[in-house]
């Protein structure tokens, strides 16, 4: 694909090959995970799946057997190598496996066996939710984070730091003394004190407020503990004979689980006590049959503002704004409680009790004593928060008073406890440990500082009720990347068991913790990237995507209370008032002075890190850079990605050559990428060498030369690995850019060096001959069928028409008919190709005296389709030894590509899962039942 590398350069499995089916079916499958993920630990946007990366840090080091023709002289000894080193790759990234030490092991011996005994040490100079330098430490590598935002630093810390300095050491909380002499592998013994801590935190915590948070008395007489309160922010109607006070609901619906529905049920009663003489009381209903009108719709929309439930006047969008944003909070009404029941939520109507426990709370010394919470929320969300513009002055303002009260008070019970814990660690020692026990006090207040920051996540004023049928429970302000409004909110009891309360993130945050490797030691440090020492370290990390996430305005909600809990155990990280902004790497227009400046700003620092990185790169290995964008533009070349084409010009201009790029898909199921749109289903893992400063121009002649003698041997050596057809037209930029990258320029025909752009689209021109060309080697009777197939798919054609694509290759259409795969029956003069599920399900291959490539593969489909790997696989083994799988196996690639470019969606389906398949075919085993891919379920 590239010049023969020096011996010091061996290509690396990245390089080459991946089995990057099974890395995305276990990257889709990780979102379903929840206890233990370290994502649980606290979130952070945009993580990358630590299958993903465990894998890629793997190949990235390991030698591909290609490297080393004295030990694999012959192609089949190359295959065989490269498929051990896969399934090693493919057990690694189930999750079920991440513990297995002797796996991890073995694996750790390919690297060593790769690097001569020393593998350098990983760096990921953007960090953000630490990943890349978790799962590196998870080989047994050396691993260093940075990150200039100050919770990402942390979480880091969390993750790859403080573990590796405690790991084996036995508990040291009181109840833990019966059963210190056991074995604490990783850091399973610090966790069960963070258990011990977190629950003591609580029993003081609800000692000391609980009387804010009573139970509910029920119909019945009975009580039960509250789950929420359900609020709706309310603003007066504008109508002068009316004045009513209007509940803002986005529904009205609690739950929609059947037979056990909840609704409230708005009713308009007299009140003399309020200035319009009338309010709106609340009560339950339960009977979808008689729920009253607008109870899916509510009473407003962000767009087409509220609707009074008095006088039914419409009060606009920018009426609703102009009500809601003003400083002093939102006044609200209290519409339903929410229970726990047996095995089920009870639902009441709110109660005087209640709202006095609520509204009697003084929260004024906090929100006039705390610096962090009182900073100017407005002017670090700039354009990119949407609950800005409905009164969110401060940060406090994104808190009730009951919500204030609770986690100023969980703050300094951090504080507390860790006090505790440095009495208790110094009560198990013989010897006078002091230093020692303050550091395990440190210890503890980080991972309970951590629980009390993603309690803010689910105990906030933006925070929601879901009533779906499948769940009810606390939605967290964060379900997506941005603050939104929330008309209604729901205030969650935090000394419950259900979701969003102190034992629930306390678990999260021990089970995270111990199922954390802990093994070599690890740093994290906040750096600016483009400033970042990165000599004698291997560059692995996932940049910032040009302006999709403002990292920094987003974890301003989380740093305030970090910040107010941490600062003396990190008070270099949490020295300033805010998370730094101005430096960040992020293409932000209200920053930077508009669209223009925001790109430059970002090109040129991007820029920037990486010809740092290029000064100061290891001749023996290849960096890898993880890459996801969503900007897409129309222009007169068609459709490209502004963040995409930025990220492989600016490592062009630096002095790198792009070796290979992997499509990483961690959503369910397949999207159908048409052939040649540069499309992303997730992210792109680029690998990327540094270009000699001796290399050469050459022309576009030369280039596209150069693609079509190099593209035909990469997309073989492509296809070798379990690589979707879906995937195949992202990976194959990998060599391509490779051709490109390593000239220091492309020269147009007019003599200007060739863009980025223009270097894409005559990399796919070039990718469609090949697959064209493959059309070759099959025989007549599938070249037939492939002709036609790109003119008809498998709808009626004439038969003039059909008879003379026949005779020019060679194929009849009788014989065709009496193969099967075409009828000549039906309307008069018309001939149709038929589709895979229109075939014989009796086709037996070992009778076929003219059995074709085109007749396997449609065969294969149907049983594919129908009954699933294990009958494909018994087929193929009927199918003669003449046929060559390797040329089904491009057949299927090739109609995966055609069916796609003319949008036949479900026949690309069925090839996409045929060509994904293939390999589980041909070895007659299907993937695991327990592999498959599961809906993201949140945090």
């Amino acid at each position: 694909m590239t010049d023969a590398p020096s011996p010091a350069q061996k290509r690396k499995l990245i390089e080459v090959a991946l089995p990057l089916e099974a890395i995305n079916r276990e990257s889709a499958r990780e979102k379903s995970i929840r206890h233990g993920h370290p994502s649980t630990l606290h979130l952070w946007w945009a993580r990358r799946p630590l299958a993903a990366a465990r894998a890629v840090l793997f190949a990235q080091l390991v030698d591909d057997p290609s490297s080393h023709p004295d030990r694999f002289p012959t192609e089949a000894d190359v295959v065989t190598e490269r498929k051990r080193l896969h399934d090693l790759i493919e057990r690694m990234a189930v999750w079920e496996n991440s513990g297995d030490e002797d796996l991890f092991r073995q694996a750790h011996q390919e690297i060593l066996d790769s690097t001569g005994g020393n593998p350098p040490p990983i760096l990921d100079p953007f960090a953000g939710g630490g990943t890349i330098p978790l799962e590196a430490q998870r080989l047994g590598l050396e691993a260093h984070a940075s990150d200039l935002n100050p919770v990402a630093v942390l979480i880091n810390r969390a993750l790859i730091d403080i573990p590796s300095h405690f790991a084996r050491q036995q508990p040291v909380n009181p109840d833990a003394s019966n059963i210190r002499s056991g074995t604490w592998p990783r850091a399973t013994g610090l966790a069960e004190d963070i258990r011990y801590y977190g629950k003591w935190m609580r029993t003081q915590a609800e000692e000391r407020i609980g009387g804010h948070y009573p139970r509910v008395t029920l119909s019945d007489g009975s009580t039960a503990q509250v789950v929420a309160w359900i609020w709706s922010r309310t603003i007066t109607c504008s109508n002068p004979a009316c004045r009513i006070s209007i509940p803002l609901a986005r529904s009205w619906w609690l739950g929609r689980k059947k037979g056990k529905e909840a609704y409230v049920i708005p009713n308009v009663v007299s009140d003399p006590s309020h200035p319009s003489g009338m309010r709106i009381s609340y009560s339950i209903g339960h009977d979808p049959a008689t729920a009253p009108e607008g109870t899916d719709d509510g009473t407003v929309s962000g767009s087409a503002g509220a609707i009074c439930l008095n006088c039914a006047k419409s009060i606009s969008a920018k009426d609703v704004h102009l009500q809601l944003d003003h400083p002093g909070g939102h006044a609200a009404d209290l519409i339903a409680i929410v229970a726990e029941g047996n095995r089920r939520r009870i639902y009441a109507p709110p109660t005087p009790e209640h709202l006095a426990a609520a509204t009697s709370v003084d929260a004024s010394a906090i929100r006039t004593g705390t610096d962090t919470l009182l900073a100017d929320a407005r002017g670090t969300f700039g354009g990119n928060a949407q609950g800005r513009r409905y009164g969110f002055f401060t940060f406090a303002d994104y808190f009730t008073d009951r919500q204030l009260l609770l986690l100023t008070s969980l703050s300094d019970l951090v504080g507390e406890a860790q006090d505790l814990a440095v009495k208790d660690f110094l009560a198990t020692r013989t010897s006078n440990e002091a230093g020692a026990a303050q550091a395990y006090g440190a210890a503890i207040a980080t991972y309970l500082g951590l629980v009390v920051s993603r309690l803010a996540d689910y105990q906030s004023a933006i925070t929601t009720w879901a009533s779906n049928p499948k769940n009810e429970i606390l939605r967290n302000v964060f379900s997506r990347q941005a603050i939104p409004m929330a008309w209604d909110y729901a205030e969650g009891n935090p000394f419950g068991e259900s979701s969003g309360t102190i034992s629930i993130m306390t678990a999260a945050v021990a089970r995270a913790l111990e199922a954390i490797p802990a093994s070599v030691p690890g740093t994290a440090t906040q750096r600016n990237a483009i400033a970042h020492d990165q000599a004698g370290a291997l560059i692995s990390t996932d940049p910032p995507y040009y302006d999709n996430i403002v990292y920094s305005d987003l974890s301003d909600f989380f740093y305030v209370w970090l910040r107010k809990t941490l600062r003396k155990n990190h008070p270099d990280i949490f020295s300033s008032m805010l998370v730094p902004k101005a430096e960040e790497l992020v293409a932000n227009a209200y920053r930077h002075d508009g669209k223009a400046g925001a790109r430059q700003f970002f090109e040129s620092g991007f820029n920037s890190v990486f010809r740092r990185a290029r000064e100061t790169a290891l001749d023996a290995y290849p960096i890898t850079v993880y890459y996801a964008f969503k900007q897409a533009e129309t222009t007169s070349e068609g459709v490209a990605s502004t963040g995409w084409e930025t990220l492989l010009d600016g490592m062009v201009r630096s002095g790198w050559t792009i070796t290979a790029t992997w499509p990483m898909r961690s959503e369910r199921g397949g999207r159908m990428i048409s052939l040649g749109t540069n499309a992303l289903a997730s992210s792109i893992v680029l690998a990327l060498r540094p270009r000699p400063d001796s290399a050469a121009r050459t022309a576009r002649r030369g280039f596209v030369a150069a693609l079509k003698a190099e593209l035909p041997t990469a997309l073989r050596e492509l296809q070798q690995g379990a690589i979707a057809p879906v995937d195949l037209p992202q990976a194959a930029i990998g060599p391509g850019m490779a051709v490109f990258s390593r000239y220091s320029a492309v020269l147009s025909d007019d003599g200007t060096p060739m863009g980025v752009r223009a270097a894409l689209s005559l990399i796919n021109e070039v990718l469609d001959e090949v697959l064209s060309e493959q059309e070759g080697d099959f025989d007549p009777d599938t070249r037939f069928a492939l002709a036609w197939f790109r003119q008809h798919g498998f709808d009626s054609g004439d038969f003039g028409d059909a008879d003379n694509l026949a005779r020019a290759r060679n194929a009849s259409l009788e014989h065709l008919d009496r193969a099967g795969i075409l009828s000549l029956r039906g309307t008069r003069g018309k001939v149709t190709l038929l589709a895979p599920s229109s075939l014989d399900p009796e086709w037996n291959p070992a009778a076929d005296r003219s059995i074709s490539a085109w007749e396997v593969v449609m065969h294969l489909a149907r049983a594919l389709t129908e009954n699933g790997v294990v009958a494909a696989s018994a087929l193929l083994t009927r199918v003669p030894e003449s046929i060559d799988r390797d040329l089904c196996k491009e057949l299927a690639f090739l109609l995966f590509a055609l069916a796609g470019d003319a949008k036949r969606t479900k026949v690309a389906v069925e090839f996409n899962a045929l060509g994904t398949a293939w390999n589980d075919i041909v070895a007659g085993v299907g993937p695991s039942a327990e592999q498959g891919t599961f809906d993201y379920t949140g945090d």
